[in-house]
């Protein structure tokens, strides 16, 4: 397995233990949808919170939060609005970003960015 692709489980793992500890219900992960994959989805407080997990191992080209592109953020509405309809829900959603650097040495640092983004306003 390739080094990045070790980094991001490792990534969605912190993520998930994280969401747990603070009162998230994980629904699903690495859930796919067309050419759409949501990381994580949960539930809180009555939302559906679709999240997307960038893990780095250093921040020389910029934060891990600073790679969600324009297409990934338009791919996700369209996943979100799927698992609601798959799943027959009605109700709100929310888009955040869990942003974890991993550093050789040192304790993982991990960012929760609630409302990270809205789909439909780039």
């Amino acid at each position: 397995m390739a080094l990045h692709n070790k980094t991001g489980e490792i990534g969605e793992e912190l993520a998930k233990a994280f969401l747990i500890n603070k009162g998230y219900e994980i629904l699903a992960t690495n859930w796919r949808f067309k050419k759409a994959e949501v990381d994580i989805i949960a539930s809180f407080q009555g939302l559906i919170i679709f999240i997307e997990v960038k893990t780095r191992t250093n921040t020389a080209f910029g934060q891990p939060e600073d790679f969600v592109s324009k297409k990934k953020k338009q791919l996700f509405a369209l996943a979100a609005g799927e698992f609601f309809h798959q799943n027959e829900l009605d109700g709100e959603m929310r888009f955040d970003i869990i942003a974890i650097v991993l550093k050789k040495g040192k304790d993982p640092a991990i960012k929760h960015i609630e409302d990270a983004f809205f789909p439909y306003n780039f």
